[in-house]
């Protein structure tokens, strides 16, 4: 899947974290939050579309359940979620 930076799954879904990214994938450096109540101290960027991790590009991050999480489309398509969350804010901003 290709995530498309929309935010939707960082700033909503319950996941599991990597604490410190320069500990890498170690017990006790997971921690889960809600989203919802906690922002992901890894989102970088307040605008839909222009979302960065600072652990996606880490050699080890395909093996954490934040990259199981998202995994909804099978091989390299676009996300579907972010196709529709990038639309809806196109739409809105046509309408400002």
């Amino acid at each position: 899947m290709i995530c498309l930076r929309c935010g939707y799954c960082c700033l909503t879904s319950m996941v599991v974290i990597v604490v410190d990214p320069d500990k890498g994938l170690k017990e006790g450096n997971f921690k889960a939050i809600n989203c919802l109540e906690e922002r992901c101290p890894h989102l970088c960027g307040d605008e839909v579309g222009q979302y960065s991790c600072a652990v996606h590009d880490k050699k080890w991050y395909k093996k954490t359940p934040c990259f199981s999480h998202g995994q909804i489309e099978r091989g390299n398509q676009n996300c579907r979620m972010g196709e529709h969350i990038l639309a809806e804010s196109r739409s809105k901003d046509k309408n400002k």
